[in-house]
């Protein structure tokens, strides 16, 4: 069995072990425990710009506001409008969590 079929069974076995869990500080142990700040400050960073972007704002202004780079952002946007739709779908999933808890 080559690597990167040994990578995806792993990272199955991962998301599924994720969707497992029940709340939001349990992810995040489990994400610390994972992962590096650096590795997390850039899903958090990622996470901002993708939203920023779905807002309409421009990259100078998103750059500013981040810290991202123009590559980043424009990584990110390709996720949002080439991807898999993943990234939209989070997105929409947590501005109607925070619009019901208003």
């Amino acid at each position: 069995m080559d690597i990167d079929t040994i990578r995806k069974r792993e990272l199955i076995q991962l998301f599924e072990g994720v969707m497992n869990i029940n709340t939001a500080e349990e992810i995040s142990i489990l994400f610390e425990d994972l992962c590096t700040k650096n590795e997390l400050n850039s899903f958090a960073q990622r996470f901002s710009v993708a939203k920023m972007l779905k807002a309409g704002y421009t990259y100078q202004k998103i750059e500013n506001e981040t810290g991202a780079s123009t590559a980043t952002i424009s990584r990110v946007k390709r996720a949002l409008t080439d991807g898999n739709n993943a990234l939209n779908k989070l997105i929409e999933n947590v501005n109607f969590k925070q619009k019901s808890a208003q």
